[in-house]
């Protein structure tokens, strides 16, 4: 488990991190949000005890990660897929860190096989696509088999393929009961990846909670409906204070009730439903909606009139 309380991070004048606190449980993975210039990076960096804090703690199984020996046995992170030697083979950079550990030298086949990287595990890194040195990097973080793992940005560079992969890695790490935590900015990443949201916006907390509370503060949630008798069932609900949109035929798209509320009113008024669902909000609308106000570099619709107009007459800025 994770648990960061009161952290703040300064350099000068300038507040990169402000009495963050939240808690990464096993079991689940959890994703990290935030416009660029956050804080998530910094946060991440604390954690690990590359960085020093100002003020407050994290922890990671209750302790600060400096106290644990053998660190890759504790938390396997990857922050930067450019880390690795250029110079270096990938198994010579993984049989480095292993030695560092104290980890078997046959772990090292373990996870190149595990990240696909067999065949070039004696190619030198510095001929690696970034989805190659993206590979390495979760790689070298399951090396030591630890109960808590971080990724920071680790789909960068992915072919789609890849992109299926580690989301599936991602799901059984937290199946097994393993701490997980991933940074990213795209969010159809997080609505296929993620369990909970930690949201941060120049360097507080804005939010932490499941996927489907966070996406139903964007709005649009919605129930469809499909029933025997659309035009009593479309009474009812308006009567309720739901605004109810015919879609034709059988069809109804209800906003203002849950699919539960709806499905009890039908019951009651022994309605016949054919399809009860309900529309969850959009997880890119409601973090534009919560994040806008904190962050630090926004284009204005003059900008992107601006930058419609140069591609279309060849002009670079």
């Amino acid at each position: 488990m994770i648990e960061v309380n009161a952290l703040t991070k300064r350099y000068g004048d300038v507040t990169a991190v402000n009495g963050l606190t939240f808690t990464v449980r096993p079991g689940h993975v959890t994703g990290f949000l935030g416009p660029n210039g956050a804080g998530k990076s910094t946060t991440m960096r604390m954690i690990l005890g590359l960085n020093r804090p100002t003020s407050g703690s994290a922890t990671v199984g209750g302790v600060p990660f400096a106290r644990h020996g053998a660190g890759l046995r504790h938390v396997g992170a990857l922050l930067d897929a450019g880390d690795a030697h250029p110079g270096r083979t990938a198994r010579a950079h993984l049989s480095a860190l292993a030695a560092g550990n104290g980890l078997p030298r046959g772990r090292v086949g373990e996870v190149l096989a595990e990240v696909g990287l067999e065949e070039a595990a004696r190619r030198r890194v510095g001929g690696f696509s970034l989805g190659m040195r993206q590979r390495l990097g979760i790689a070298a973080a399951l090396l030591g088999d630890p109960p808590v793992l971080l990724f920071d940005e680790p789909v960068n560079g992915l072919d789609p393929e890849g992109v299926r992969w580690v989301r599936g890695l991602f799901r059984r790490l937290a199946g097994e009961g393993r701490t997980v935590l991933v940074s990213s900015h795209l969010m159809s990443e997080m609505e296929h990846t993620a369990d909970r949201l930690v949201v941060i916006g120049r360097g507080e907390l804005i939010a932490d909670e499941s996927l489907a509370e966070f996406a139903a503060r964007g709005g649009g949630a919605s129930v469809s409906v499909r029933t025997a008798d659309p035009a009593e069932l479309a009474a009812v609900l308006t009567q309720e204070g739901a605004a109810v949109r015919r879609d034709g035929g059988d069809a109804l798209t209800v906003t203002g009730l849950s699919a539960a509320h709806v499905g009890r009113l039908a019951h009651e008024r022994h309605i016949q439903l054919r399809e009860l669902a309900p529309r969850t909000g959009s997880l890119e609308q409601a973090f534009m909606r919560l994040t806008t106000a904190h962050a630090d570099y926004r284009a204005t619709p003059e900008d992107a009139e601006g930058v419609r107009a140069g591609a279309s007459t060849g002009e670079a800025g």
